[in-house]
């Protein structure tokens, strides 16, 4: 299974690399796909790779809803 996560972009190093944080976590990220990429910016990340901006409230539901499913992943079925 497969996974793109909203994250938040936190610095810009060239024109095709970021840094992106979420719960914390920081983390060089590829910007290549994307055009005007600010700080402040959520994009969707996937193996590395911003492929789309987001929303700023999308994004904060998203990460919400994982974070109330994070206990519950834990829970054997």
């Amino acid at each position: 299974m497969c996974l793109a996560i909203p994250v938040q972009i936190k610095e810009i190093i060239d024109e095709n690399t970021a840094v992106a944080e979420i719960s914390g976590l920081k983390k060089t990220i590829s910007t290549a796909l994307l055009e005007d990429v600010k700080v402040g910016d959520y994009v969707i990340l996937h193996v590395g790779y911003a492929l789309q901006k987001i929303d700023p409230e999308e994004a904060q539901k998203t990460l919400a809803l994982f974070a109330s499913e994070a206990p519950a992943a834990g829970e054997s079925a």
